[in-house]
């Protein structure tokens, strides 16, 4: 009989130490991937080897600085996803998990699409807010700087009747770019993520009774539960093989775009084997580190209904 658990709450400090710790090691590891590849096409370019000192510099940097960023990046954006959630998830309701014993079976659509595409829209709307300001005050400087300097050329060039620009399309780009930021990006984001995250409910819902769904495995914590175990394989075949159905979608949909129903075929069976293993790779990895670190800097807490 499935069971319907609500996230109440996430504890916001041990999901952030989690998640960017894990996020530190796969960028460790993709840090070491690139430098590998560059490295190994830099040895086949006649004359690379004069550079060598330099592509060895550059790797080591590349090895150290990515993780440090990807860890100090994700504890922003972990903690404020974190909040974001526990001060929206009482007025909308938050995300719903239908257990079975330890496995996941289902995942209510409306629960989990709802509550993740607002914080995917109140994140977006920081950023906009910021990147909306921002470029608003630059182009209106401009704007405002244009006739200045209009004024100043024709005076120092003794122009008559010369027209001095105004600046005046510059002052009604920056009003477009700040609604553009700070009102359409987060509307756009809340739709498209609602959307994304309702079509992969739906599918898991659809796919997990053939191939099994993903498995938690909880412990009783003060005021809640503790995440202390996540299956591998459960975990990465399940989220692949939705995953995969996804990049069909988007291959085909793709496809057809570029008007040839052949080429859409071909991209539909591309990005589906693409997500499938890309997704599987990356899930394992992420459950095998969280296996890993939890005993020792302890799992994600969350206050379960």
């Amino acid at each position: 009989m499935v069971d319907i658990k609500e996230i109440k709450h996430i504890r916001a400090a041990p999901f952030t130490l989690m998640s960017s710790s894990i996020h530190a090691i796969l960028a460790f590891i993709a840090a070491i991937l690139i430098v590998l590849f560059f490295g190994s096409i830099a040895a086949f370019i006649p004359g690379a080897g004069m550079f060598a000192a330099f592509i060895a510099v550059l790797g080591l940097a590349i090895i150290i600085l990515y993780p440090l960023t990807a860890f100090f990046w994700n504890i922003l954006s972990a903690f404020v996803v974190a909040l974001l959630y526990n001060l929206i998830a009482p007025k909308v309701g938050g995300i719903k998990l239908g257990m079975e014993g330890d496995e996941l079976k289902s995942l209510p659509v409306v629960s989990v699409a709802l509550i993740l595409a607002c914080v995917a829209a109140v994140v977006t709307f920081l950023i906009g807010l910021y990147m909306g300001l921002a470029g608003s005050s630059v182009l209106s400087l401009i704007s405002g700087v244009i006739p200045i300097a209009g004024t100043a050329v024709a005076n120092a060039t003794n122009a008559t009747n010369a027209t001095v620009p105004t600046g005046g399309l510059f002052g009604a780009i920056s009003g477009i770019w700040a609604l553009f930021w700070i009102i359409l990006m987060p509307i756009m984001a809340f739709i498209f993520s609602f959307i994304g995250y309702a079509l992969f409910a739906i599918f898991y819902n659809i796919i997990i009774p053939k191939v099994g769904g993903m498995k938690l495995i909880f412990a009783e914590a003060v005021n809640g539960f503790e995440l202390t175990n996540i299956p591998v394989v459960p975990a990465a075949l399940s989220i692949s093989v939705v995953s995969a159905v996804l990049g069909a979608i988007y291959g085909f949909i793709s496809g057809i775009m570029t008007g040839d129903f052949v080429v859409a075929i071909i991209w539909l069976v591309m990005y589906a084997i693409m997500y499938f293993i890309m997704y599987f790779i990356i899930v394992a990895l992420a459950t095998i580190f969280y296996n890993f670190l939890q005993p020792r800097i302890g799992g994600i807490k969350l206050v379960l209904e």
